[in-house]
């Protein structure tokens, strides 16, 4: 009589399970790094694009209404408002319609807070810098606003990111880190 073979088995052995545990714990931590990288910057890209949008929106609204709007930049958290931005227009608030006569008649818009660990760095109007409390700018009727730059940080990464508000065109640019324009001199014109 024959006997039968054993036959071979297939599968793998515990030094191969662990090398294929150990890769993929590996690789799972590579992305889990690159994505908690990758995750706050974009948080304050966000931020950057939704405050351009308002200065935007805000210069546009000031050309087509014919009548001077303002931003309003708070640095710190308070009771009557957080850490952000809002507009404040030239109507008169409570609905009451028409302009408004005097500054503490004006419609604020709604407070816009900055997104958790995003906050002003500085920011500098026509020269002055800014790093708490308050600040206002404008947008007149033809466009142009006031000067200024406005640094963005995000903690605790310090990514930096500065919106630049032209005055005389009121146009926006963006840069990436802290930036600030250079006053041109007479050799620059030669």
């Amino acid at each position: 009589m024959r006997r039968a073979r054993p036959t071979a088995r297939a599968g793998f052995s515990l030094v191969e399970l662990t090398v294929v545990v150990l890769v993929l714990a590996l690789l799972s931590t590579v992305v889990y790094m690159t994505w908690e990288a990758l995750l706050p910057r974009t948080r304050l890209n966000s931020a950057v694009r939704e405050l351009a949008s308002t200065l935007m929106e805000t210069r546009s609204d000031a050309i087509a209404r014919g009548a001077e709007f303002r931003i309003e930049y708070y640095f710190e958290d308070e009771e009557e408002h957080p850490r952000g931005y809002r507009v404040v227009t030239p109507f008169r608030a409570g609905g009451i319609g028409g302009l408004a006569a005097w500054d503490d008649e004006r419609m604020a818009l709604p407070w816009k807070p900055l997104p958790e660990n995003v906050e002003f760095r500085s920011i500098t109007i026509n020269g002055q810098v800014f790093t708490r409390g308050s600040c206002e700018v404008r947008f007149d009727t033809r466009g142009s606003g006031t000067e200024h730059t406005i640094v963005l940080v995000q903690k605790p990464y310090d990514n930096l990111y500065t919106i630049e508000v032209q005055a005389l065109t009121g146009l926006i640019q963006f840069h990436d880190g802290e930036f600030s324009r250079q006053t041109p001199e007479d050799k620059d014109f030669n």
